[in-house]
């Protein structure tokens, strides 16, 4: 038998007894001895096999399904270029706090830097990700600490091997516990909590536990998993004059602010604030507060602070948000509102996480994930893939660049029950809403129009779409259970009047929220 064989058959006994499931591979040559060991697993129903063309896709397609279990997933390639495509996922599990765990074949020590093929330097190819560089048999246990892990194999020829052996007999799981570490004391008075979309790797009932040893009012960029979270503050904090009148002595913030900027500018505003977050150690080193810690408390001692003008702020925003007229913002709060209980949903980077923020009503019962590490529009449809395998219903909500930017996961989709929705505004509806939107040249070089016709698009995937252009046709269609896979492209007003429309709704709730409570 090959030593190459060998060393594949020890790394995948050793990752499948430490509790790794679930292995996404691309096929390739010099990482041939992982892909026939894998293939040898899945058939013993050991693991949980994944096959993906596009090593970038296979990437992200592994963090969704490690953002699914919270633990960790390994992607395997061959060398070259093939190990920088991970390079995208890799950032995300970085700042994201997501368990990737990355395989990359390479070959033997002796032919780099000589010009051999597919040959180039894959030590620390991955920022902030340590390279374990192996040549021969070692324990791996050692390096799953519960931050993203490169490991980097050098297989030499012959890379197969004729040679039988039953060397998956035996095999005793036993999973790493990454459980959160939760503990210390932290004194407050009085202020308001506002927690990240991420929540710094902490579980939603770890932030609602803290939160309700706190009893301050608290501000979620993702509202949808705490259900006590003030409605709409993003919104009418926008107003300098009510932002004044709302802050508090203190603020805590869990993970990192949110993208609203009204929220960041109230958080700056304050004297004393305090950061929780583990990635202060490491990645977000010089973020500062008066109070930086890297662990959630576990006792708090604080006075309890009173929500009524927080409260009637949310509530007189909210009767102002009542009747939308057909926009991104009525279709994204009406998806929200409607989502089953027990299922997931995946939130777009870009317009679609900054409106869930601002305009969806708190509620619970659904798992909310985004790919909010880094924030980009890369991988999204290959993440909710990795996503769904973990979930009978999947939504997700993206915008038309986004699902652009990924649209080849569809040719290798899952047979999964996902719902995605695509706000077609024809380009980057973002850059109309940001300062550029004054900028020369700004439809070339912001708002990228791709006068597609995203239907036949995904047609011609072999995909199920559909178009929805009212509030009708989207509350028929959502009334339908999700069965396999589709498309939904929303077809939406263009992206100057989203604009204009969002201005005009921001001071229509500012003006009545003034008026609510005694600022007019």
């Amino acid at each position: 038998m090959s030593d190459s064989t060998k060393l594949a058959h020890s790394l995948i006994r050793q990752l499948i007894e430490v509790g790794v499931s679930d292995f996404v591979m691309s096929p390739g040559s010099r990482n041939a001895p992982f892909s026939i060991a894998l293939s040898q697993a899945a058939n013993k129903q050991l693991i949980n096999l994944h096959v993906k063309l596009d090593e970038r896709g296979a990437a992200f397609f592994a963090l969704g399904i490690s953002k699914a279990i919270n633990n960790y997933v390994a992607v395997i390639c061959t060398s070259g270029t093939a190990a920088a495509n991970f390079l995208p996922a890799a950032l995300e599990s970085v700042h994201g706090v997501n368990k990737l765990l990355i395989i990359t074949a390479d070959r033997p020590a002796r032919l780099r830097r000589t010009g051999a093929n597919q040959t180039t330097d894959q030590i620390d190819m991955f920022q902030s990700i340590k390279t374990h560089d192996i040549a021969s048999d070692t324990n791996i246990k050692s390096y799953l600490t519960g931050s993203p892990v490169h490991l980097n194999i050098q297989f030499d020829e012959p890379l197969i091997s004729s040679a039988e052996e039953d060397w998956l007999s035996g095999i005793k799981i036993t999973p790493i516990n990454f459980a959160n570490k939760i503990k210390g004391k932290l004194k407050v008075s009085t202020g308001v909590l506002v927690v990240g979309h991420d929540r710094a790797g902490y579980t939603k009932s770890e932030v609602i536990d803290f939160a309700s040893k706190l009893n301050w009012p608290v501000i979620a960029e993702d509202p949808l998993s705490f259900p006590n979270s003030v409605a709409h503050a993003s919104i009418f904090l926008a107003d300098q004059k009510i932002s004044q009148q709302l802050k508090p002595k203190q603020v805590i913030s869990i993970g990192r602010t949110t993208l609203s900027r009204s929220i960041n500018s109230f958080i700056v505003s304050i004297n004393e604030s305090v950061v929780i977050d583990p990635r202060i150690k490491n990645i977000d080193s010089r973020r500062e507060a008066k109070i930086l810690l890297s662990e959630l408390p576990d006792e708090i001692i604080s006075d309890a602070t009173n929500s009524e003008v927080w409260n009637k702020a949310s509530n007189i925003a909210a009767k102002e948000l009542e009747n939308l007229p057909w926009s991104e913002q009525k279709v994204i709060t009406k998806i929200c509102e409607q989502l089953a209980d027990g299922s997931a949903v995946f939130i777009g980077s870009s317009r679609p996480v900054r409106d869930i923020e601002a305009f969806v009503h708190p509620r619970s019962g659904i798992e909310v994930f985004a790919n909010r590490g880094l924030a980009g529009i890369d991988g999204n449809i290959s993440t909710i893939f990795g996503i769904a395998e973990k979930f009978d219903s999947t939504t997700a909500i993206l915008g038309d660049l986004t699902f652009l930017h990924d649209i080849s996961a569809l040719a290798n989709s899952p047979k999964l029950n996902i719902r995605i929705f695509v706000i077609d505004n024809n380009g980057g509806g973002i850059f109309s809403t940001l300062p550029q939107s004054n900028a020369d040249n700004f439809e070339q070089i912001f708002g990228t129009p791709h006068n597609l016709d995203l239907l036949k698009i995904t047609d011609g995937f072999g995909v199920s779409s559909s178009r929805v252009s009212n509030l009708d046709e989207l509350n028929q269609l959502i009334s339908k259970p999700i069965i396999g896979l589709s498309v939904v492209i929303v077809s939406v007003p263009s992206r100057s009047e989203n604009a204009k429309n969002l201005k005009e709704i921001f001071q229509r709730v500012s003006k009545a929220v003034r008026i609510g409570i005694n600022l007019a």
